[in-house]
């Protein structure tokens, strides 16, 4: 380890203590975790996490596998930055969402625990052949691609988005590619640039409900911002999915979920996800409730209600969880036991 005007340089963020800052091997700060260690952090939950949300240890051949390819090719995962419970579940069954852009965010979202900071414009040239030869390797049918938000780049990384799309499905003309993207601040020819890539799905979260988007949220994000780049990409690509994704477990009552279910609806949201918020460290959100299968189901029965093609629902499950199985219209195979 050296420094650089006091600040550790890290070539392995993962050995920084969570909320301390370090110096990236590129050359710019980042905060571990994505949110500043405090004094008066609020201690995590200890003992109280029902049986319901207890998920294996990730272990197998397969996710071996996933995980010497993705180090190989140097790439990022959301699966490893946003500490995914199901990690051992979808990378044993060859899948995985591919985190484009850095493993460093331009925004500090206070339920997320990706590392924080201003990348000052650097992105991987090779990241778009690195991605597609990783796609073609794993063999994958069906791939997940998102990002960090780079408010640091001039159209928020829309360009290196799409040509990332563009090379895998240059390579794997057969392979289903959904994006889970940045809200772009808004600019909807950003937003057409990623969904004119070829792409089969386009994902933004809206994340939670309107009352309680800030402080979830960072403050360049915003419900009715994601509202309407999911709207726009939709009139734009008809042929396109459009898919957002829902927290519960923050403080939202029954009746804000339904009218957010609503406005998600209106936007002509196809696909929906809904999970719980499982506070990633002592420096994030407290949890204010741990919603139970039964709660779970309920919501996906209602927003099947509402018109939604699909809502996977559980406790465990994330935005891009099982993603290729969303059209068999079974909440993604979930059965409780």
């Amino acid at each position: 380890m050296t420094e650089f005007k006091g600040i550790p340089i890290i070539p392995n963020p993962s050995a920084v203590r969570s909320g301390d800052k370090y110096r990236t091997p590129q050359g710019f700060t980042a905060i571990k975790d994505g949110i500043k260690a405090t004094a008066h952090a609020a201690a995590l939950e200890v003992g109280r996490k029902p049986q319901w949300l207890r998920a294996p240890m990730p272990a197998g051949r397969g996710f071996d596998a996933v995980r010497a390819t993705v180090k190989e090719h140097r790439l990022a995962t959301v699966c490893e930055e946003a500490k995914c419970p199901n990690i051992g579940e979808c990378w044993n069954a060859g899948t995985a969402t591919l985190m484009l852009m850095g493993a460093v965010c331009t925004r500090a979202c206070r339920f997320c625990a990706v590392d924080t900071g201003n990348p000052h414009g650097w992105l991987d040239a090779e990241e778009p052949a690195n991605s597609a030869r990783t796609v073609q390797l794993m063999g994958l049918k069906y791939v997940v691609l998102t990002s960090v938000n780079r408010d640091d780049l001039s159209d928020g990384g829309a360009a290196h988005f799409a040509a990332c799309v563009r090379e895998i499905k240059k390579l794997s003309p057969a392979t289903a590619v959904e994006a889970l993207t940045p809200d772009f601040q808004g600019v909807l020819a950003d937003v057409e640039t990623v969904v004119a890539s070829g792409l089969d799905v386009f994902a933004q979260n809206v994340e939670t409900v309107r009352r309680l988007t800030h402080p979830v949220r960072d403050p360049r994000a915003g419900y009715e911002q994601t509202l309407t780049v999911l709207s726009h990409a939709k009139r734009f690509r008809p042929g396109v999915l459009t898919k957002t994704s829902l927290m519960l477990g923050l403080g939202e009552t029954d009746d804000e979920i339904a009218a957010t279910l609503d406005d998600i609806r209106a936007a002509g949201v196809d696909l929906l996800t809904l999970g719980q918020y499982l506070r990633p460290t002592a420096h994030h959100l407290p949890i204010e409730r741990w919603v139970t299968p039964e709660e779970f189901d309920r919501y996906r029965e209602l927003a099947l209600q509402k018109g939604f093609l699909e809502c996977v629902s559980g406790p465990l499950v994330r935005s891009s969880y099982r993603a290729e199985r969303a059209l068999e219209r079974n909440n993604a195979g979930l059965r409780r036991p």
